[in-house]
């Protein structure tokens, strides 16, 4: 293996697209006999920053050719920028031309996160004979559920932020807004008017409230029978991908278009969208076992699948890590086949409102009990505590916050189980089998996964959302009849957590997470252009004939 190899620098190399539009590319050349096999990335965040060249050169001393482009419309490319739906033919273009370079020995690798990442599984599908491997770290390939609007919520933060970042040729200072002003602007549909930004796609994103044509081009999730690559995925419990990282691996392990693409991988840790950069998340130190060298790990992928060199004994497929045991795994299959599918039930006296309600969550069958309720008032909307946030935690926090402020909070159900007398774990996706009921024609509800401490510190774990007018699919609006109960699957997202002795298990339910998510207004008028509101009565039902429950994973080891 050629190490330590001197670098040669060829910078803005034009790459021609297929409608005349050229890109941007820096090209790293190991001083040595080629050709190589080459690593591409791809990122519309500037090929010229040093955390790129640091690892262009990194590459490049080990013998692999290193390409970093710019995407349309970004920093020196050319073109106009518009998110996502670009990256399809302007990746499968830019893979065939440094497949026919004569420092390219035909085998091209993809390497990248989250922007990065998306451009990996957008061009797969269309089978670049050069492309061999890829590892795409923290994306989705749902960006309808994925990204916009997860439960049929749009995720606010997310996407005013990182959208008015990229609106531009370079990047966009967003650090002299007021947030809270202009997370409360109403429409959403007038970001221009709110904050002096003007975006093309974000005008899309929301005149495309359902699971539509528009989201379909640019779903990935839909055509893993035709990536025939393997991929090492990466991803954390905490990053906004969490559940869409396994979603990715088990359909690539259960759908992948060959024998390698099905021998997939994945690495999992205790990180936010940032990855291994930190032994802390939000409040919570997972200690030093918790960091993994990631770019060791990607090489010696890209070793294996680019070189054909032997990496030695096969990894399991999954690698997780334990949260409260604080432990690295490794795991065959997701959900793990050893589950323990346990339905813990929703319970009060009709008080389960705010952590010191009666509110309890138990193995225990319901009978005949009284209904929860609450005022949801969208001018009042519970706060967001860190969760999988993304991408600015100086604005809305990511990671492992306390949540007894909002669980003080009255428009919060809480609903907690007895001291546990020995550890539990929680590994897998966890959903909420919910029966609720609201006074207007639509509205919104939430749940959360808390772990609670002898302290009563209570660490938030997942969460997950479900616009109640998309409770049937996505793809299709249907308002509801105030005062009627109708069934609820809401998921909380994915989770691996010891649920320590001493330790009780609490659910959150309310109608807002914001700004994580948009407020529904409860008038059941026109998403995102509205801006009347109206404060909704809420009814949580749980007993013999409306059985809530919280469906957990438990392993037991």
């Amino acid at each position: 293996m050629a190490t330590n190899l001197e670098v040669t620098m060829r910078l803005d190399v034009r790459v021609p697209m297929r409608d005349g539009v050229d890109l941007s590319a820096d090209i790293y050349l190991p001083q040595a006999d080629g050709p190589f096999p080459v690593v591409l990335m791809r990122t519309p965040y500037s090929n010229n920053v040093d955390s790129v060249i640091t690892k262009a050169r990194r590459l490049a001393n080990r013998g692999y050719a290193c390409v970093v482009q710019d995407v349309r419309g970004r920093w020196d490319s050319g073109g106009e920028y518009y998110a996502f739906h670009q990256e399809i033919d302007d990746g499968f273009d830019t893979q065939e031309w440094v497949g026919q370079q004569d420092w390219c020995d035909g085998n091209i690798g993809m390497s990248g996160a989250s922007y990065g990442g998306c451009v990996q599984w957008l061009s797969a599908p269309l089978r670049n004979k050069y492309l061999k491997a890829m590892v795409p770290r923290v994306m989705c390939t749902d960006y309808y559920r994925g990204l916009m609007h997860p439960g049929g919520a749009f995720q606010l933060n997310v996407m005013m932020t990182w959208g008015m970042r990229t609106n531009g040729r370079t990047g966009q200072s967003i650090d002299y807004h007021n947030w809270t002003e202009a997370f409360r602007s109403l429409p959403l549909t007038d970001l221009a008017g709110n904050t002096g930004r003007d975006l093309e796609f974000w005008k899309d994103w929301l005149a495309h409230p359902e699971d539509d044509e528009y989201w379909n081009r640019v779903n990935t999730e839909r055509r893993f029978s035709e990536i025939e690559v393997p991929a090492l995925i990466m991803g954390g419990w905490y990053d906004l991908y969490a559940t869409d990282t396994f979603a990715n691996f088990k359909g690539l392990r259960e759908n992948g278009g060959s024998v390698a693409a099905r021998g997939s991988k994945l690495i999992v840790g205790p990180w936010p969208h940032a990855l291994a950069t930190s032994t802390k998340t939000g409040d919570i130190d997972f200690g030093v076992a918790s960091l993994l060298d990631l770019e060791s790990i990607e090489l010696n992928w890209f070793d294996r699948w680019l070189k054909r060199l032997d990496t030695g004994p096969e990894d399991a497929p999954i690698r997780l890590f334990v949260m409260g045991a604080n432990r690295w795994r490794e795991e065959n299959e997701w959900p793990l086949a050893r589950t323990d599918w346990q339905a813990w039930q929703l319970h009060s006296e009709g008080s389960a409102n705010t952590a010191r309600g009666d509110g309890t969550l138990s193995l225990d069958v319901p009978g005949v009990e009284a209904s929860d309720s609450f005022i949801y008032d969208p001018e009042m909307p519970v706060q967001t505590i860190g969760g999988n946030n993304c991408c600015s935690p100086d604005i809305v926090p990511w990671g492992p916050y306390d949540q007894r402020p909002a669980e003080a909070r009255h428009d919060v159900l809480c609903y907690t189980s007895e001291v546990l007398s020995e550890d539990l774990e929680v590994t897998g996706p966890v959903r909420l089998e919910l029966f609720a009921a609201t006074d207007g024609l639509d509205t919104d509800w939430t749940a959360k996964l808390v772990d609670v401490s002898p302290s009563g510190y209570a660490k938030n774990l997942c969460d997950g959302i479900i616009r109640a007018r998309y409770r049937s699919g996505f793809d299709k609006a249907i308002l509801l009849e105030p005062g009627n109960v109708y069934e609820y699957e809401i998921s909380v997202g994915v989770t691996s957590n010891v649920f320590k002795k001493g330790h009780r298990i609490r659910l959150e339910v309310s109608s807002s997470n914001f700004p994580r998510f948009d407020r529904n207004l409860n008038t059941g008028g026109q998403l995102y252009t509205e801006t009347d509101m109206r404060v909704a009565r809420q009814t949580i039902y749980h007993s013999g004939d409306y059985p809530s429950q919280l469906i957990l994973p438990v392993i037991n080891t």
